[in-house]
């Protein structure tokens, strides 16, 4: 019978998902657990598999275009069959329910005979947890377990995948694995059926996601918290144990097998970049061997230098190249104007002496096993500034200016898929060698994409550098629901006034981009103001 596959949302804030390419083409077989094709989303663009077997017979969705989540994206069924009942709009159920009805009339006797749905003693029924406050729906991205395994009480039963990171999902039964209810790749609504657990042989057939009896608040937010607080030290433990049981084994996704199989590419020879050293789509797609030929580029060489100069000519056809905007993009887009467009911001632009600070790293840096940045300094400045001027360590809402009496720096790190803000918490607490070191454990998370929800939520000011870059001055859009961000420049060696004196400085600029509906103008100076006392004296920071 043939299945109907609508598009997925693939994640929380996920309205509408573009084909970026189909890997089976229409006719083709395909078999479970088949990368059907890769899906563009709001976040990331993602391999989707099928869930069934049989024969690609509609696809409702063309490469490079756009859709609706539940839309038709194809149909899969036995070759020949006639599927125009679906394309109608007719769906498989109503299909399968119809054909038992007229071959046989006797099942409503058996079926009243049974209670369906009735749990049986000693099953226990997983539903999709709630990893983070955000999150209504998941997506298990792998199986650590299979139907029919013994499972252990903290047993790893999957990977879920939520709208900030994938997680590592344990049991809190024991038994044996009866049913798996959400497949590899498939996404479904906190609290749906996720799995069943219980005595080894007990039928499950007629338990289902609505005949589960509904956990007590209690009992729900103990696993949930179980679950998150055990995400790193559970990733910790199954990259170990993955490392040492499976060693020698290459570790792929589907597409990344399948396109260095079509390239000829050996998978031994490429390094993965995925977690726990995973090979994946960008790696086969950036893969170089070690020597590549350079015929190609010998005789375009001399062509050109054999050519007979003509005149020069000013003559071609305007054209422009049009790139679909990625859903990464559009959400991007949408979330900076809403802060752009309903924050009414205003800039300050101060300069800053750095003479003291580069003497004061320099004495730093020379201790052992110590490494300060300029960046750590800067955020160091920033929360104790914060702290003499909590109005600019504020949040908008509609009835009342919430002032945060703690101070959480959101550091904004930029990564292949567009920008995340890791958030140091408490950050005035600590010195600036601690900050130091926990910026760069978050920004080498981010950049794995291992960072966990928890290290991501509750900014209350944000500090975005791009000195390291070159960038002298420039003005970010303020992270809601932020009231202010810190823009840091480069520090640049220039002729500066000293005692009435032309000499050679350095300084650097820092812009603070203000909501002007909680800081005033006069608020956000005399913030500049201190943090330029803290940055030009870091001795006053060591105090």
């Amino acid at each position: 019978m043939a299945e109907v596959i609508n598009m997925p949302r693939l994640s929380d804030t996920m309205e509408e998902g573009v084909v970026a390419k189909w890997l089976k083409q229409k006719g083709d077989k395909v078999a479970e657990g088949d990368i059907l094709a890769e899906i563009e989303t709001d976040k990331a663009t993602m391999e989707f598999e099928s869930f069934y077997e049989g024969t690609l017979l509609h696809i409702g969705i063309e490469e490079g275009e756009t859709a609706p989540v539940d839309t038709l994206l194809a149909i899969i069924g036995e070759e020949g069959e006639d599927i125009s009942g679906l394309l109608n709009g007719g769906s498989s159920e109503a299909a399968e329910d119809k054909s038992e009805e007229s071959e046989e009339e006797t099942t409503e006797d058996e079926t009243a005979s049974s209670e369906a749905g009735e749990i049986p003693e000693g099953v226990e029924v997983v539903n999709m947890p709630r990893l983070s406050d955000t999150m209504e729906e998941g997506t298990v991205a792998s199986w650590l377990k299979k139907e029919g395994d013994e499972v252990s009480e903290g047993d790893i039963l999957a990977e879920i995948e939520t709208d900030k990171a994938t997680m590592e999902f344990e049991s809190f039964y024991e038994g044996t694995l009866l049913k798996i209810g959400i497949g590899e790749g498939e996404t479904a609504p906190v609290d749906s059926l996720l799995a069943i657990i219980g005595p080894k042989g007990t039928d499950v057939s007629n338990v289902t996601g609505d005949s589960a009896p509904k956990k007590s608040a209690s009992k729900a937010d103990k696993e949930t918290s179980a679950a998150r607080e055990n995400v790193e030290e559970a990733t910790s433990a199954s990259s170990s144990d993955s490392s040492s049981e499976e060693s020698g084994r290459i570790f792929a996704s589907p597409l990344a097998k399948k396109m260095a199989e079509d390239k000829g590419i050996d998978l031994s020879k490429v390094e993965g970049s995925g977690e726990n050293g995973r090979i994946v789509k960008k790696d086969i797609e950036s893969y170089k061997p070690s020597a590549a030929p350079a015929a190609k580029e010998e005789t375009t060489k001399k062509e050109a230098e054999t050519s007979v100069a003509a005149p020069y000519v000013p003559a071609g056809e305007e054209s422009f190249e049009e790139i679909k905007n990625s859903q990464m993009r559009k959400t991007i887009a949408k979330r900076l104007g809403e802060s752009k467009f309903t924050a009414p911001h205003y800039y300050l632009t101060i300069e800053v002496d750095m003479v003291n600070a580069m003497q004061s790293r320099k004495q730093i840096n020379a201790m052992p096993d110590t490494k300060v940045s300029f960046n750590d300094l800067v955020i160091k400045a920033s929360a104790m500034a914060l702290r003499k001027h909590p109005q600019v360590n504020s949040q908008w809402t509609d009835g009342a200016m919430k002032i945060a009496k703690h101070i959480h720096m959101g550091v904004a790190v930029a990564v292949e898929e567009g920008l995340v803000v890791p958030v140091l918490k408490f950050a005035d607490q600590m010195s600036m060698t601690q900050i130091g070191g926990n910026v760069r454990d978050l920004a080498g998370k981010a950049r794995n994409k291992k960072l966990q929800p928890k290290e991501m939520e509750g900014s209350t000011f944000t500090v975005s550098n791009l000195g390291m870059f070159g960038i002298t001055e420039f003005t970010s859009i303020i992270n809601q629901p932020n009231s202010a961000i810190l823009s840091v420049g480069a520090i640049v060696e220039k002729p500066v006034v000293k005692n009435g004196e032309i000499v050679v400085g350095n300084t650097m600029k820092l812009t603070l981009a203000c909501d002007h509906r909680t800081v005033d103008g006069a608020t956000g100076a005399a913030f500049l103001q201190d943090l330029k006392t803290f940055i030009e004296n870091p001795v006053t920071m060591l105090a």
